[in-house]
């Protein structure tokens, strides 16, 4: 039977580093502590930190084989919790295809949380470790345990007016309401043309060009103004801005300035309209990547843009997930839809809240995140119905640009 949350406890080690090694994982319960299920395995000759990840590998598939949801991860590895968390780089090259499977695997999951403990409460984990260490020493390398510890007792039905039957009365509401075609993920798919006058159209663009830019490096909170060639975008792009929608209810932009910069040419040249600062499009926190080229991240913290590249719930050290990102966009665009329904509203961002937004509104996957370029000064249209429908009119359009 499925369960919302649990609690992974994991360990790893070796008989001389590298030596034997072999791994352990528990999965509780978080509120009984009851043991749900086990995993250890010898793996042969390795190291202690990479029996230490192999024992977090096997307590997220354990995890995601229960279907949870929720998971706080302990270990008494100050290492591995500490890289997961994207606070230490991953130096070693044997550590990093494991870093980002773990991170891989972390990504099938709603939320996961990682604490470090201390070893005498990390002892079932660091016991069926070193179980499978002394497999590994007398040469069993197959040596496994993968099955439950017994089976869990018949959880106790709830009255007919308790709280849990209260809050599963309200999920299937939510439920119901989804269904009837309020939730993008859940509209019926058509190819019947709707009308766009009853749409809330979205003219997505992205900030002129700085010289961060062009010398191509992360540029997430720090305030670059534009460059003189991205003031002269901004002007090209007010002007196709005006003649995609005469009529504009409102012009929105993110907070930093080569932002509001765009967007108040654009404003200018739809009747000077105010610009309003939204926060929820500001780009995403790049932490200690911020300033630094595309090339120097990849030299400098090799591990941890693996990891973050293979996860959108990875953050970069001191910085934000795209996950994080992606959930202020969504209350960013559920809000668009809801205070200005038929009309037209620009919105001035940056790369990854606007990926982010068309990622979601395409219904793909985390790797068009990856795949999709977009330019500065391009504009992205989208229309949004009331019921949750949504077509995507273009992308990156820079029909208005000078060529290059």
């Amino acid at each position: 039977m499925a369960v919302r949350a649990v609690v992974i406890e994991a360990d790893g080690g070796s008989r001389g580093n590298p030596g034997p090694a072999g791994y352990g994982a528990v999965v509780r319960d978080p509120a009984s502590g009851e043991v749900l299920l086990e995993r250890a395995e010898s793996i042969g000759t390795a190291t202690n930190n990479v029996a230490e990840y192999r024992g977090l590998i096997a307590g997220l598939e354990a995890a995601a084989e229960l279907g949870a949801v929720e998971v706080d991860a302990r270990m008494d590895s100050k290492l591995v919790v500490e890289q997961m968390c994207g606070r230490w780089q991953i130096k070693h090259p044997g550590l990093r295809p494991l870093a980002a499977r773990a991170a891989a695997l972390v990504d099938r999951f709603d939320t996961v949380r990682f604490s470090w403990i201390p070893r005498e409460r990390n002892r079932h984990a660091d016991a069926l470790a070193n179980a499978a260490m002394d497999a590994a020493a007398a040469g069993k390398t197959a040596w496994s345990v993968a099955a439950p510890t017994g089976a869990a007792p018949a959880p106790p039905v709830a009255g007919a007016h308790s709280p849990a039957r209260a809050q599963a009365r309200e999920v299937a509401a939510r439920a119901a309401t989804r269904t009837a075609g309020t939730d993008p993920a859940t509209t019926r798919a058509s190819w019947e043309p709707r009308p766009s006058f009853t749409a809330t159209r979205l003219i997505l663009v992205r900030h002129g060009a700085t010289e961060w830019t062009v010398q191509h490096r992360y540029a997430g909170r720090a305030d670059v103004p534009l460059s003189e060639s991205g003031q002269a975008q901004a002007q090209a792009t007010a002007a196709r801005v005006a003649a995609l929608a005469p009529s504009v209810a409102a012009v929105l932009s993110s907070p930093l300035s080569r932002c509001t910069a765009t967007a108040e040419a654009i404003a200018g040249a739809l009747g000077d309209l105010p610009v309003r600062r939204q926060d929820d499009w500001i780009e995403c926190d790049f932490g200690d990547w911020d300033g630094h080229t595309f090339a120097e991240v990849r030299d400098r913290w090799p591990g941890e843009l693996d990891a973050w590249l293979a996860s959108t719930r990875v953050a970069p050290p001191g910085g934000e997930s795209f996950t994080e990102v992606g959930q202020r966009v969504d209350r960013a665009m559920v809000a668009l839809r809801e205070a200005y329904p038929g009309e037209t509203v620009v919105v001035v961002s940056h790369v990854s809240p606007i990926k982010l937004a068309l990622r979601d509104a395409l219904a793909a996957s985390d790797a068009f995140l990856h795949r999709l370029y977009l330019d500065a000064a391009g504009i992205s249209v989208l229309d949004m119905w009331p019921d949750g429908g949504i077509a995507v009119r273009s992308v990156n359009d820079t029909a208005h640009l000078p060529a290059r």
